[in-house]
């Protein structure tokens, strides 16, 4: 018997509606007025409808607001023209901002004309490599600021010491100078020490995370002073796992007393629970994370601080530190978790990533 070549082997016919589905790519036929003709399975998850309303809607209708708009559909068609438009800025019909590729490729069928619409959600690539870099700079920003803080405590503590040995031979109203010298060396050295972060290791031990998080409500609802409703959403599917509760307990309360502080005049948070499958966190692959997530409808955070919030000395409200994220995010890491943050008007959301490796189930 002959041996059977690839040009004698039987070709397989796939459906063009299969291969469509399998895309990760959104894919709609557009008419002339717009309306969607066909469409792929991947429209529903990229755009966040379901497939009974995609049907026969038009398609500017799908979003609250599209910086597309409908005229370069409409040029596009009419021109019979290729176009291609990055970046463009969307809010899904259900509120949620999001960074859209389209791609529109014109053609005729039947003597009609279509608009061939791809789109693609550039977010989580984005957000993948907005991560990486933020992780670097973090690094990057821990160490320069380790750094400079030994420099300036090295000179304070001369100062406090050259301070407190003038003090000994001045009469009690110079003293009142060297007492000020002192307070202020004192006052700097705490600011030092908050710039260096904890200073211990986490001790980890069996805990459960919720009582972690119930402990936070609690404290946060006893200085409430803006009157804001705090509600909680717990996964009762977390196990109890090794972290260290007082770390994780400080980290999420610096997080809660910013969004209290960021709504001022009442509003919502949402202190939320869930656990992850099989989730990356810095470059490596857990079976099991739990995500702590806090949520406010407050104005959201300024766009010019977005890409610095975790650093030291970045605040967005006035005599802020701008310490509380950049030691929170410190805590996190302690753990080999994460912190990222979501936000636009009306919506802010921080999740706070720990992964859970040893369980008290497993012993």
């Amino acid at each position: 018997m002959s041996e059977l070549k690839p040009s004698d082997k039987t070709k397989v016919a796939f459906p063009a509606e299969l291969v469509s589905d399998l895309l990760s790519t959104a894919v709609l036929i557009l008419d002339q007025q717009l309306q969607i003709s066909s469409f792929n399975a991947a429209c529903s998850a990229v755009l966040g409808i379901s497939e009974k309303r995609l049907s026969g809607q038009y398609f500017p209708s799908l979003f609250q607001h599209c910086e597309l708009g409908k005229e370069p559909l409409r040029h596009a068609i009419e021109q019979q023209k290729s176009i291609a438009i990055s970046d463009v800025q969307t809010i899904l019909h259900d509120g949620h901002p999001t960074l859209l590729d389209f791609y529109l490729t014109p053609f005729n069928h039947q003597q009609q004309d279509y608009l061939l619409l791809e789109i693609r959600q550039i977010d989580r690539q984005r957000k993948i490599s907005q991560d990486n870099v933020q992780q670097h700079q973090h690094h990057a920003a821990r160490e320069l600021v380790r750094n400079l803080a030994h420099e300036i405590k090295n000179p304070l503590g001369g100062l406090r010491g050259a301070a407190q040995l003038l003090e000994s031979s001045l009469d009690e109203e110079q003293r009142e100078y060297t007492q000020l010298i002192i307070a202020q060396a004192d006052r700097l050295r705490k600011l030092v020490d908050r710039l260096l972060g904890p200073y211990r290791p986490p001790q980890q031990k069996f805990a459960n995370l919720h009582q972690v998080i119930e402990q936070v409500y609690q404290l946060a609802m006893l200085d409430n002073a803006s009157a804001v409703t705090m509600q909680r959403d717990y996964d009762p599917s977390i196990p109890v796992f090794r972290f260290d509760p007082e770390l994780i307990e400080q980290a999420l309360l610096n997080i809660v007393r910013n969004a209290q502080q960021a709504l001022q005049q009442g509003g919502h948070i949402l202190l939320q629970s869930r656990i992850l499958y099989q989730h990356t966190l810095h470059g490596q692959r857990h079976k099991l994370v739990a995500a702590i997530k806090v949520i406010d409808d407050g104005p959201g955070i300024p766009a010019e601080i977005k890409d610095t919030l975790f650093y030291p000395m970045v605040s967005g409200k006035a005599g802020g530190t701008g310490l509380g994220l950049t030691i929170a995010q410190t805590l996190l890491h302690q753990h080999g978790g994460w912190i990222d943050c979501d936000s636009w008007p009306g919506h802010t959301e921080f999740t706070l990533y720990l992964p859970i490796s040893d369980t008290e189930d497993a012993l």
